[in-house]
């Protein structure tokens, strides 16, 4: 067992709970999601004994391996890239999925979630840079995304998810995370979806995040330490 866990968890807690402090926020208001990828069931269940519930993973073939040997009281993210033809094995291993990036994914969430029998909460995922490296849809084809949503009875969309442009200075991040919180603030006037979820923030730039109304951040390396590889 690594005894430095418990540690690192007191670590990210603080900064989160600061991050809150400057901004008036409720700490209740963000939820912690400790990103698991590439680490083993054997990390998994020592952070789910010091209190974590909520688990990220990008890649469905090794969820697919690891879900099954992990907590069952556990839930599972997923906050990867999602293609197409993964979509039925993520729609019966995830309870959420931070990454729909298009109107077409959308749709085929929707007919996997309802061959598994279950509506899947969803982020839809927003390319706020327009770099051409990020995954993401544009800004402008978020309405018409939620449009499409309400004809559709098996997903629900909770709010929005985006990844900046990474920077030394995390600082430079926190643009982007506003404009994101601000565009929320528009279409939920301009839909009626209330996009109460912002998932924005990780290791880096967590703290930024939180300040700008991230709702879920998504941590792995300041949990786990860096990435296991086979």
């Amino acid at each position: 067992m690594d005894n430095g866990f418990a540690e690192r968890l007191r670590v990210v807690t603080e900064r989160i709970e600061a991050a809150c402090a400057r901004a008036g926020r409720d700490r209740a208001g963000v939820q912690l999601v400790a990103v698991s990828k590439t680490h083993g069931p054997d990390r998994i269940r020592e952070a789910a004994e010091c209190g974590l519930t909520v688990f990220g993973e990008s890649k469905v073939q090794e969820a697919q391996v690891k879900i099954p040997q992990c907590p069952g009281n556990l839930s599972w993210h997923f906050v990867g890239h999602l293609q197409r033809n993964k979509t039925a094995v993520a729609a019966q291993l995830f309870d959420c999925i931070h990454s729909v990036d298009s109107a077409r994914l959308l749709e085929t969430v929707d007919r996997a979630s309802a061959e598994a029998g279950k509506v899947m909460p969803v982020l839809l995922e927003v390319n706020v840079s327009g770099e051409r490296s990020k995954y993401g849809m544009p800004p402008e084809e978020v309405p018409g995304v939620l449009a499409l949503a309400n004809g559709l009875d098996h997903v629900e969309v909770r709010g929005l998810m985006t990844m900046p442009p990474f920077t030394e200075d995390p600082a430079e991040a926190q643009p982007w995370f506003r404009q994101l919180r601000e565009w929320r603030d528009r279409w939920r006037g301009e839909t009626g979806f209330a996009l109460d979820e912002l998932s924005m923030g990780m290791t880096h730039d967590l703290e930024v995040a939180v300040e700008e109304g991230a709702t879920w951040v998504r941590v792995g390396t300041a949990l786990f330490g860096e990435r296991e590889r086979a």
